[in-house]
């Protein structure tokens, strides 16, 4: 019946044109990188890498880094594509940082110097690393990759660099404002009058940090596995407070994915196709959906695919 393939809304609302979720759709092929969203972009092995705000403001330090869905989820998407060797400095967050790897081979260090401990992942695996603690990420593959990454809250705060990072950004000419706003005075950028510089990280910073085994290392990831299952809940692989939860769901071809209303949809394997009044949307490997508290669209899977899905808790 007609009325099986659009929109559904919960509370009386018209259902959502082709228009409409496109607007609420990202896809893959059009997202913008940021090369200098971060205080460490000219560190050497660090040039090359491409950051992503898919929905929410995220942590970048680049005022001009672009926005794709600005609309407060409770929670931030954004992106991480390297390229072989690549590295992502060692740096700590203010709120949960968990990392779905969608393409490639990556190493995660942990600690001031990334020494403490370390861990490789690939293709569907999950880490969640908990506030309070450095990381850093390797591209160790021999093609591009791309993590996507889900932040808590819509204010994820700011980035704690480490101290060295600090160093080899003032020898390459970058300076780092305490409103987390990046100055390039490669680029003849100047400090402006009356703002205030970011402290560089102290060592009684770095002390506080917790300092990871491996075994904990180890804890922190979810290892890629067949199925439909909680990821991140309270009865998830990885628990502890998020602030949302994320689930993996494997579905087959021509089989629906259920219960969809407020979250935001990743297809990291296969093809879907949502259905609504005027016309098909269609979601392809690497497109990010948001989908409004008030409707339960009808999306199905074109061929065997794999989704995860992000809900606010």
């Amino acid at each position: 019946m007609a009325h099986d393939f659009v929109s559904i809304s919960h509370d009386g609302l018209r259902p959502l044109s082709a228009k409409d979720w496109e607007a609420r759709l990202v896809r893959y092929i059009d997202l913008r990188p940021c090369y200098n969203a971060f205080i460490d972009c000219r560190s050497p092995g660090s040039e090359a890498k491409e950051n992503f705000t898919i929905i929410g403001p995220g942590v970048s330090e680049n005022p001009d880094q672009y926005v794709h869905i600005a609309e407060p989820h409770g929670f931030n998407i954004g992106g991480a594509r390297q390229p072989p060797a690549c590295v992502n400095s060692q740096h700590s967050h203010d709120t949960a940082e968990v990392f779905l790897v969608h393409t490639g081979h990556w190493r995660f260090d942990l600690g001031e110097t990334g020494q403490d401990a370390q861990v490789e992942m690939g293709p569907g695996d999950v880490i969640s690393i908990p506030t309070g603690m450095f990381r850093g990420f390797t591209n160790i593959g021999s093609d591009i990759g791309f993590l996507w990454a889900v932040l808590g809250e819509d204010d994820p705060g700011r980035v704690l660099w480490a101290p060295d990072v600090f160093k080899l950004a003032r020898k390459h000419g970058l300076i780092l404002l305490e409103t987390g706003q990046l100055i390039d005075t490669v680029a003849g950028q100047t400090v402006p009058a009356g703002a205030a510089i970011m402290p560089e990280t102290t060592a009684k910073q770095v002390a506080s940090l917790h300092v990871a085994t491996q075994a904990e290392a180890e804890s922190f990831v979810a290892k890629a596995r067949p199925g439909t299952f909680p990821i991140i809940d309270r009865n998830g692989v990885l628990r502890g407070e998020h602030g949302f939860s994320l689930s993996q769901v494997s579905l087959n071809e021509g089989q629906r994915l259920e219960e969809v209303a407020g979250t935001v949809i990743f297809v990291h394997k296969g093809a879907l196709t949502l259905t609504c009044e005027n016309g098909p949307v269609l979601l392809q490997i690497g497109d990010t959906l948001s989908v409004p508290h008030q409707h339960d669209p009808m999306i199905i899977a074109n061929q065997d695919s794999v989704i995860h899905v992000v809900k606010k808790v």
